[in-house]
């Protein structure tokens, strides 16, 4: 019997997938999901040697003005698209090529917090393909869905992220 990778039987790598993507050439814009926040990475390759060049998770959104009693929705459609918006923000501040979406086992649903992240990250200007009916509605984006209503703190938070990143 042949034996799997461990990383490969823990259902965290898909080799075949990674290959692929290192097989392209461009960097990588990676998303990722804990417990309590969202992490977005880009990574250059050279040699199959991956170096994280800029890294974000929803945390650092805590020094935007998210608000500190919505701590535990770090998680959420609006967190994940302010992500993306920063995220993509520090990509051309930094003079970065271009890179490709790299969801790794995370499952790809339309109108998920995959979608918000990527629409945050066009929106910043990192030119992106997606199809605009994945993304949610600009309701659930904003944060009119929220315990309570977010919608002039995710603007506030984004002009924020707008203005120091320049």
């Amino acid at each position: 019997m042949r034996s799997l990778k461990r990383r490969r039987r823990e259902n965290i790598t898909d080799y075949g997938k990674r290959l692929k993507l290192l097989k392209g050439g461009f960097p990588r814009l990676v998303f990722r999901k804990t417990n309590k926040y969202l992490i977005s990475q880009y990574i250059s390759s050279k040699q199959a040697k991956d170096t994280v060049e800029l890294g974000v998770t929803s945390n650092s959104l805590m020094k935007y003005g998210w608000p500190e009693e919505s701590k535990g929705s770090l998680k959420s459609i609006s967190a994940a698209y302010l992500t993306g918006f920063l995220m993509g923000k520090l990509i051309l501040k930094n003079k970065k090529k271009n890179p490709i979406m790299d969801f790794g086992m995370l499952k790809t649903i339309p109108k998920s917090n995959i979608y918000s992240f990527i629409k945050g990250v066009i929106e910043s200007g990192v030119e992106i393909k997606c199809k605009e009916s994945s993304f949610p509605d600009k309701e659930r984006i904003n944060g009119k869905f929220l315990k309570k209503d977010f919608t002039k703190t995710f603007e506030e938070i984004k002009s924020k992220i707008n203005k120091e990143q320049k």
